[in-house]
């Protein structure tokens, strides 16, 4: 699955500091080779040259339940 800016997609990443956050494609890049990477918009910051293996599409009731606290 490919993604596209402003999609919210769900950050899994062990060695990031936003790994099981939700986030918002700001930028798609691809490499000379046909590789997309994406740059996320956290809340507290951004992660850049996310692979798409890494990227699951945010379920939209995780929204709703952030929006009622």
């Amino acid at each position: 699955m490919s993604f596209e800016e402003d999609d919210r997609v769900v950050l899994h990443d062990e060695h990031s500091e936003f790994d099981g956050e939700t986030g918002t494609i700001t930028q798609t890049m691809e490499s000379m080779f046909g590789d997309v990477t994406y740059t996320i918009s956290f809340e507290d910051g951004q992660e850049a040259g996310v692979p798409e293996d890494d990227l699951e599409a945010a379920d939209d009731a995780d929204e709703d339940d952030a929006d009622e606290e």
